[in-house]
């Protein structure tokens, strides 16, 4: 039973019945809609093909609704796109959108020139093009091509270093937010947040709009989220380790050790994190990875990551559902190789050890101690299957619970099995629905142990207190 959770990107590769089936099949956590591209009526589209097809094949698959935050994009261009060369002159036009050429094209930021200066760099379509800026005259940045190559539509534009002052919720971020309120998604992934009051933004819109119980992923993608990731782990549900823009905003050699400290800090939390962008980036072109990004999925899951995420390799790439069995295969293969025992105990901070984090964790070591098959979480809110996946148990965890939209709440959390059950209320109906419920599983049979953690009363959020060693 594999543990890490997957993401896939759905799009013009992926967004058909039989490609999303084979998903659903590999083990498809969580389907994400980039909401960059795309009209509501596609997208409405999508969510309602996902939902049919996880009713039908019983599967607790989330949907991630991700949207596009205050990223900088170019205009249209002649062509679709111009070559530019080294030394070429080029203009970033920051007032009304104009047709690019190969002198100047308009960005969707109209203040941009207000942030940078003389002797800055801009970067364009991942880093790929680099212009020095050479001076700012009437709403234009005159600019010296220093690396060339084609500048296309709707591409990124980075600026390093400079604080961009951009609302962190744009008037389309907060639409596709109350679409995605309206059509029961999960998950809202917020690209770009740079300090806690961006998340709580987020969840101040999802709270006027009946979808308190959706999660939050804060994706964190310039140096400013980065510095500032303490109070924004504090606030949000989950984070994402962003490493495109991120690549391009901080020193690439930084990326990976900025990765391993974020994913650390969610760790002991008892925050999921997801590790993003070029995981298997080789695939979007060929049927087989690279051995460094096999070794790039190993390493993560390895650091702590609760799940790994495909991107363009899933939603434009030539070999969708190949890129999805190798990142499965990879995964599984280095589940079998984790020394859990380390990674429970390098997950407890002593300084903020709960009750029910005391509870959660002798859950685990019980579980180790007595071999049972699995670890049964009861829940009404979700709180004691995350703090059980926080301390990363051998077996896995069936979290039972009588709410959907928490179940689905709970699809990327390491180790996690979500199930919806019967209601419950007293300590009988938990053990006996835990009881029904594992014994629905393969790896369970007549005779086998398992544990049983529960907050009593079920009522009160967050209170594990229970652990039971029951005999299915």
């Amino acid at each position: 039973m594999q543990k890490t959770k997957m993401i896939f990107t759905i799009g013009p590769a992926s967004d058909s019945e039989e490609v999303l089936r084979e998903f659903i099949k590999i083990g498809m956590s969580a389907a994400r809609l980039n909401f960059s591209h795309g009209t509501h009526e596609t997208h409405k589209e999508k969510i309602d093909l996902i939902k049919r097809l996880r009713e039908e094949m019983g599967s607790s698959t989330a949907i991630i609704l991700d949207i596009k935050g205050p990223k900088i994009r170019t205009h249209n261009f002649e062509n679709d796109g111009v070559v530019l060369k080294e030394g070429d002159d080029f203009a970033f036009i920051c007032d009304d959108e104009i047709l690019g050429n190969n002198k100047r094209c308009s960005v969707t930021y109209k203040e941009l020139y207000k942030d940078v200066k003389p002797g800055g760099t801009i970067l364009v379509d991942d880093g790929l093009l680099v212009f020095k800026i050479k001076d700012v005259c009437d709403k234009t940045i005159n600019c010296t091509v220093e690396v060339g190559g084609m500048i296309k539509n709707h591409k990124g534009v980075n600026v390093p270093n400079v604080s961009i002052n951009l609302p962190s919720i744009t008037e389309k971020d907060k639409e596709d937010i109350i679409f995605g309120c309206e059509n029961g998604v999960d998950f809202i992934a917020a690209s770009f947040i740079r300090k806690a009051s961006d998340i709580l933004d987020v969840k101040k819109i999802l709270k006027e709009h009946n979808g308190e119980h959706i999660k939050v992923i804060a994706k964190i993608e310039s140096n400013e989220g980065v510095n500032n990731i303490d109070s924004i782990i504090e606030v949000t549900d989950a984070v994402m380790v962003a490493r495109g823009d991120m690549g391009v905003e901080i020193p690439i050699e930084q990326v990976p050790i900025i990765q391993k400290k974020i994913i650390k800090k969610c760790n002991l939390a008892g925050k999921v994190v997801i590790t993003a962008t070029q995981m298997l980036d080789s695939m979007i072109r060929n049927s087989m990875p690279t051995r460094a990004e096999a070794c790039d999925i190993c390493n993560a899951i390895f650091d702590g990551t609760d799940g790994i995420m495909l991107s363009g390799e899933s939603a434009s790439g030539n070999f969708p559902i190949e890129a999805a069995k190798i990142m499965s295969k990879i995964a599984m293969e280095t589940e079998a190789n984790l020394d859990y025992s380390h990674l429970s105990n390098s997950n407890i901070d002593p300084r903020s050890l709960s009750f029910a984090d005391a509870i959660s964790y002798s859950a685990c070591r019980t579980a180790t101690a007595v071999g049972a098959e699995a670890i049964v979480a009861a829940t009404q809110s979700g709180a004691t299957a995350r703090l059980l996946s926080k301390y990363r148990p051998k077996a896995p965890i069936i979290a039972i619970t009588p709410n959907d939209y928490v179940m689905r709440g709970l699809a990327l959390n390491f180790g996690v099995i979500p199930v919806h059950c019967k209601m419950f209320n007293t300590t009988d109906e938990i053990l006996n629905e835990a009881k029904r419920v594992a014994k629905n599983f393969d790896f369970i049979n007549s005779g086998d142990e398992i544990i049983v953690a529960a907050g009593m009363p079920t009522t009160h959020t967050g209170g594990t207190n229970m652990l039971k060693i029951e005999k299915v």
